[in-house]
């Protein structure tokens, strides 16, 4: 049973109020490979040095002018990496997308790249956000997660030194077998940190997360469970588990969650973590409804397009084509928002519209994107 108020407000699944068929409603940017950090999990094999083939000052402001084409309201624009923070222009980019009427995040590493001044200097740019990852509650889970001691505490410094800087901050946290266990301390982190959003990724196995142990579908569909209680008090986006909107609307229309030995356990030292502290209940927010190409659209440092940076068939090249023509017309891209197409029972799920499946799993696990999500109960 879960330990939350009676009577809290649930989550409802929303659609976005644009056609995901003209539009993304987000734009991950890749700006750099470089990072100083060795992730266990990163999808990109992140590299210590720039990519000279990266895209330049000047074919990054196109890009953006390219973004700010699509219809208004505009996609939200991520610059991410590796380590968005090693480029130089960072400052430069950012100004030109908000100049746009973009509403510009940033995804930065916890290097000594990120300092105060650079801070200062992108919120004055325009930047409204700041994604950290905090992987782990205790430091040696979170640095052996990130390949460097004293990350875990370098990041609950940089925390309050984006807060200060006046970014709204977002917290992402990546969930395996080894570090499910500490959610519900991460959990009592985030709030301390004054998170404006929670993103709980659910590992891919591809790149160096190749070598991560996945939770199984069972597990999953507890823990999304215990997120739908938790998002009484943070808001939650989930990452590769599209299934949380299934959930949500299950618990919604008085679902009852699964009563497994992982959410049990969650669930009491959840409980056991919050009894002595004052933490203020919230409305639930809506889960948005994205997926790969579906209202989501990634381009790496070279300009290749991708419906994910987890899903590696390349739509297409800003370089040769525009980034509206490919997200509207490529085949792939067309096919990923129509689930109904999809394999298994994914494509015959009652709830394949508001979910579809992680199509990067089905990729890695299958080597169909188009197949169905094996981490998801209902595939069982």
């Amino acid at each position: 049973m879960s330990t939350l108020p009676a009577g809290r407000s649930r989550p409802v699944v929303r659609h976005q109020r644009q056609d995901i068929d003209d539009k993304p409603f987000i734009v991950i940017w890749e700006v750099t490979r470089a990072c100083q950090l060795a992730c266990a999990h990163c999808r990109a094999s992140a590299i210590p040095r720039r990519d000279p083939r990266e895209l330049t000052t000047d074919e990054g402001r196109a890009l953006l002018d390219t973004i700010a084409s699509f219809p208004k309201p505009h996609p939200i624009v991520v610059l991410t990496g590796g380590d968005p923070f090693e480029r130089d222009d960072l400052e430069e980019l950012v100004a030109h997308g908000t100049e746009l009427g973009l509403s510009v995040a940033l995804s930065p590493s916890v290097t000594p790249n990120l300092t105060e001044s650079r801070l200062a200097a992108l919120r004055e740019a325009g930047g409204k956000a700041v994604s950290l990852s905090l992987d782990g509650a205790r430091p040696e889970v979170h640095d052996a997660f990130r390949g460097f001691e004293g990350t875990h505490a370098a990041t609950l410094d940089a925390a309050k030194t984006v807060r200060d800087a006046g970014f709204r901050l977002h917290v992402n946290s990546t969930v395996t077998a080894g570090t499910v266990a500490e959610l519900p301390e991460l959990l009592a982190q985030v709030l301390d940190l004054g998170a404006a959003l929670w993103s709980v990724f659910f590992l891919v196995p591809t790149g160096r997360g190749d070598a991560l142990k996945s939770l199984s579908a069972y597990e999953v569909e507890q823990v999304l469970h215990w997120l739908v209680d938790v998002s009484c008090f943070i808001a939650i986006k989930t990452t590769e588990a599209p299934h949380y909107r299934r959930v949500v609307i299950q618990r919604a229309k008085g679902g009852q969650p699964v009563d497994g030995e992982l959410y049990r356990a969650l669930t009491a030292r959840t409980a056991e973590i919050l009894a002595d502290r004052e933490v203020r209940e919230r409305p639930a927010r809506p889960p948005i409804d994205v997926n790969s190409g579906r209202g989501f659209v990634f381009i790496d440092h070279h300009g290749l397009v991708y419906p994910s940076g987890f899903l590696p068939f390349a739509a297409g090249d800003v370089h040769d084509t525009s980034l509206v023509d490919i997200y509207r017309n490529d085949e792939t891209m067309r096919r990923l928002r129509r689930p109904r197409t999809f394999g298994g029972h994914c494509g015959v799920c009652e709830f394949a519209e508001v979910c579809g499946g992680s199509r990067s799993r089905a990729y890695a696990l299958t080597g169909d994107p188009f197949a169905a999500d094996e981490s998801c109960i209902l595939n069982l």
